[in-house]
């Protein structure tokens, strides 16, 4: 075992370093790729290491993410590794990477396809009204030679349920150029204009380009296992996939402001991590990347949490995307509530309830980092924060909308009494912490909101009885948090200790306390000068707070994205530029973001990418563009 192996750090009782020399690319180095049904993950060096198909949360087929042998697709320069230049299509979703080599240079183009709907789905039904376009089931990329002469290899080697099943390849047609890969009850077919040949679980084609000629690949899962047959149906699929992005893109409204290129990437990576056929959005397309570099903080995160659904509906509202708001709302509306009427925190993208956790003791795990986990253990955890989460955005949507549907009454109904029933009563807060439970001051502040907000729908509505009712409980709650989660004049993480907590910087953002209340700026002051490393935001001291889990943890960027938006709210205007600034500066090369950020050495930690960091983002810099818009006309 080599000095440099991360193993060696764990054996001798140290901290692995997120920077440590591995097999595995850094995270921050992925691109994202969307059909808006599932999603990719590519390395730098071509290779697809993260696919599951059909939807976000299937079974990869491609897994070397989490596992060097569990599935790669790579098509790109034989023997290159690193490429000159990698940019997303302006606009789009779509990767063009561009290489160079001793002879030649070629460009890449990879998309998972979007074009004109075509009849039913029947790969993954629709339960919301299908769209003009849909996705294609399909990943399409091709290569052109820009000059001189390069030889372009494709290995293809899929591993069915997560590197469990090795594919067993047929050649179709009599001919090398239509292959299927079958295994765990799934096929594939790759079609090419390359020669194929097989080689046990895996396809392997070489070809070399000369200046103005090109080549395409195109795997299909789609229904009948429809592709592209030429090379012309590939660019066509491809030039589809790109006038799909940049209508959608259209439609969008972004400020003409110096943080416009992150706030579009943001909004793209958002509706990339929707899922189309039913208006749910994924915390983030993979499972299992570690928030503690070779550590256990390992999650799936391939589910809708509620808690997002305000932030999501914050942000759809303000880049002035009301149809995918009212998507999410409708699939709101569809969801199952436990048994006294409570949603639970999560969800799956169908809607489905039972996320059962499991582990994957056969996978190495991102790293050295285990174990990696299926599902997710804290579907069934009391967390008292959903109510406020649900509720706020259901007066975002009624407000944005000037109607509140009528399906969606009951449901703020039910979430009132649930918050009314339960926030007396300790939970395991927002950050899901396995260890016992507390009463933490942001689940009392979030069922204060989810009675505020309840109070103002019902308002809306011209329930006069309901609007006194909540109204008064929220008052209560108010009271109960000041009198009891308050000490020297600094909001805590609970109710029996002085630990501070990230989370109460959502007193600003939800408006909880004044803008001008001494209380609320101490707060947030704490939190900017004792929660935080090199200006980035902790979620909470681990040595200090009981999750049942061990090793230290990164900043959390969504933690530093609330602090942005709590410093504007107190009026630190220029704090908070200055921290968006430095926020937007360690984007991935991509403008991607992860859960979190190693501010030792520079690498992005856990789920990739994530949504709910994106969505902060596009909070934070909304609050600043509106107050800097307000300035300009005052």
């Amino acid at each position: 075992m080599s000095p440099a192996d991360p193993d060696d750090a764990k054996s001798e009782g140290q901290p692995q370093s997120a920077a440590a020399p591995s097999a595995f690319p850094p995270i921050a180095d992925y691109a994202f790729l969307s059909n808006c049904h599932t999603g990719a993950l590519i390395a730098a060096d071509g290779a697809i290491d993260w696919l599951c198909v059909p939807s976000f949360d299937s079974p990869s087929v491609f897994g070397s993410l989490l596992d060097r042998e569990a599935g790669v697709f790579r098509l790109g320069p034989f023997g290159i590794n690193v490429p000159a230049a990698r940019h997303y299509e302006p606009g789009t979703n779509t990767i063009a990477t561009t290489w160079n080599t001793s002879t030649g240079w070629v460009e890449v183009r990879t998309a998972l396809t979007m074009g004109p709907t075509r009849g039913e789905d029947t790969t993954t039904p629709h339960t919301r009204p299908p769209a003009d376009e849909d996705a294609d089931h399909m990943l399409v990329r091709t290569v052109r030679c820009l000059s001189g002469n390069v030889e372009i290899e494709l290995v293809c080697e899929p591993v069915f349920d997560y590197g469990r099943t090795e594919a067993d390849w047929t050649l179709l047609e009599d001919s090398r150029h239509t292959a299927d890969a079958t295994g765990a009850g799934q096929t594939l077919r790759l079609r090419t204009d390359m020669a194929l040949g097989i080689e046990g679980g895996r396809v392997r084609a070489r070809h070399t380009l000369t200046k103005g000629e090109s080549l395409f690949c195109a795997l299909s899962w789609a229904d009948g296992l429809d592709g592209p047959e030429t090379l012309d149906d590939a660019l066509t699929r491809l030039d589809a996939t790109t006038e799909f992005w940049r209508s959608w893109f259209g439609r969008a409204r972004f400020p003409d402001h110096p943080w416009r290129a992150a706030i579009q990437r943001s909004a793209l990576t958002i509706k990339g991590l929707t899922y189309l056929p039913t208006g749910a959005t994924v915390a983030a397309l993979t499972t299992s990347l570690p928030e503690t570099p070779g550590g256990e903080r390992n999650w799936d995160y391939r589910y809708t949490w509620m808690r997002d659904s305000t932030f999501t509906l914050q942000a759809l509202h303000y880049l002035n995307l009301d149809w995918e708001a009212n998507e999410f709302m409708q699939f709101v509306a569809d969801l199952e509530p436990n048994s006294d009427g409570a949603l639970q925190i999560m969800y799956g993208i169908d809607g489905r309830r039972d996320l059962t956790e499991t582990l994957r003791e056969d996978l190495s795990g991102y790293a050295g980092a285990y174990p990696v986990r299926i599902g997710n253990g804290a579907f069934d955890q009391r967390q008292n924060d959903v109510f406020g989460a649900v509720l706020d955005s259901i007066l975002l949507h009624s407000v944005r909308s000037k109607r509140l549907p009528r399906r969606l009454w009951p449901i703020v109904q039910t979430q009132a009494k649930c918050a009314t029933d339960v926030w007396r009563e300790p939970d395991q807060g927002i950050w899901e912490a396995r260890g016992a439970p507390q009463h933490y001051v942001s689940s009392k502040l979030m069922c204060w909101v989810a009675l505020d907000r309840a109070a103002k729908i019902a308002e809306i509505r011209g329930d006069k009885a309901a609007e006194a009712t909540w109204r008064a409980t929220a008052e209560e709650i108010h009271a109960d948090i000041l009198a009891k989660g308050v000490r020297d004049g600094v909001l805590r993480q609970h109710y029996d200790t002085d630990a501070l907590d990230a989370s109460t910087l959502l007193a600003a953002v939800f408006g909880f306390l004044p803008a001008n209340d001494e209380r609320l700026r101490a707060s947030v002051e704490a939190i900017a000068n004792d929660l935080t490393e090199d200006g980035f935001v902790l979620r909470y001291r681990t040595g200090e707070t009981d999750d049942g889990l061990s090793g230290k943890e990164g900043s959390f960027l969504i933690c530093s994205f609330w602090l942005v938006s709590a410093l504007a709210v107190v009026g630190e205007s220029q704090r908070a530029r200055d921290l968006m600034d430095r926020l937007i500066s360690i984007a991935s090369p991509l403008g991607l973001y992860a859960e979190e950020y190693d501010t030792s050495t520079g690498r992005h930690l856990g789920n990739f990418p994530q949504a709910f960091s994106h969505l902060a983002l596009i909070e934070a810099a909304g609050r600043i563009v509106f107050t800097d818009l307000l300035a300009e006309l005052s």
